[in-house]
């Protein structure tokens, strides 16, 4: 029977990332998701890297900046290996705050400072820069599919975990509807379906958020549109293909990933306060996708109580932004490194 090192349980941008970190150290790695690798909650986010957002935790800080310092490599690294390209912009955020709210490491705009960066923009309010990036959640896990198909990495795809196998409290092989997978190690980033996988029930929930984007209508230049802007209805990320992604609910709502058409309306309306020019494009997508949110709020990464068994999971609406760092932390632990930052905010199983 063929075995592994370990089992990335989850093919999203979190569980990728790690079999690319796990590859590169020469360990014996499958992933094994549920669907198909990168449709969930990675196929559905808009890419922003706000580490500057002042709603980020302040124990979440510290991953947030270590893994946007991360980016910039991960994403050249993966570009040259793989010829995918991952359109990572870097011309910074215009963000609307509410009074009270401070950025890390932004700056307040004058009003001709932000009339000089976004001449379009009809400002809701006092604008800030932030200097963040944003990136292509599709074309990133397009590439790090790719660059394990480079590597040989096996990957199992239409295939549900029901349970992580144990002997004396500790792992075994990751059990799946139709098979085992043996292996001593096993790391849970199942994003919100990573509660229902014992022994350790992690205790995820999924959020739903719907999105939309725009093109410009037939024979139309490009929207004017050239940096991330947040405000507090809605939030517009410019793609380099001339896409300006609108964003998100935060809905309460199960695993329903149905698309209300009055929520995207009122989305797109949202936007056209803030750039009228989109009212005059197309909507060339609607989607919902599910975040994975914890009671607290916080990621859980990290070991559990049982030997070989390791979570990553639980990143709500930052996994595209964590993803370098997590994967680093997770192989980190499992060579017995010590991880470059206080996992202790984050341990697994702190709810129970």
């Amino acid at each position: 029977m063929k075995t592994w090192d370990a089992i990335v349980i989850g093919g999203g941008v979190i569980g990728l990332s790690i079999a690319l970190e796990f590859s590169k150290r020469g360990t014996k790695v499958l992933v094994v998701e549920r669907s198909e690798t990168g449709r969930e909650a990675s196929h559905a986010a808009g890419g922003m890297l706000a580490h500057c957002d002042p709603h980020t935790p302040e124990v979440v800080r510290p991953l947030a900046t270590a893994s946007a310092e991360l980016y910039s490599e991960f994403v050249h690294e993966l570009q040259d290996e793989t010829r995918v390209h991952i359109d990572l912009r870097q011309q910074g955020t215009v963000a609307f705050l509410k009074p009270g709210e401070i950025p890390v490491n932004g700056r307040k705009l004058s009003s001709d400072e932000l009339a000089a960066l976004e001449p379009h923009l009809v400002a809701p309010g006092v604008a800030h820069f932030l200097p963040e990036a944003c990136v292509d959640p599709r074309g990133l896990v397009e590439a790090l599919a790719r660059s394990l198909h480079h590597r040989a990495v096996d990957i199992v795809t239409g295939s549900a975990v029901v349970a992580v196998e144990t002997t004396d409290r500790r792992v075994t092989g990751v059990r799946t509807e139709r098979t085992l997978y043996p292996a001593p190690v096993a790391i849970n980033c199942a994003g919100a379906w990573s509660i229902g996988i014992p022994p350790v029930p992690l205790r995820t929930h999924p959020v739903k958020g719907q999105m939309l984007s725009i093109v410009p209508a037939p024979g139309s230049p490009h929207f004017s549109l050239n940096h991330v802007v947040r405000s507090g209805g809605c939030y517009l990320i410019p793609r380099t293909d001339g896409k300006v992604v609108i964003g998100a609910t935060v809905e309460d709502a199960g695993f329903d990933k149905r698309v209300d058409p009055d929520v995207i309306r009122n989305l797109h309306e949202q936007a056209t306060n803030l750039l009228p020019e989109l009212g005059e494009g197309r909507i060339l997508e609607a989607w919902a996708g599910l975040r994975p949110g914890s009671p607290d709020g916080l990621p859980m990464i990290g070991e559990t109580s049982y030997g070989g068994y390791l979570a990553a999971t639980g990143h709500y609406r930052d996994g595209i932004l964590l993803a370098p760092i997590t994967a680093r932390i997770i192989t980190q632990l499992v060579a017995g490194e010590s991880p470059e930052v206080n996992l202790l905010p984050f341990a697994p199983e702190r709810f129970r």
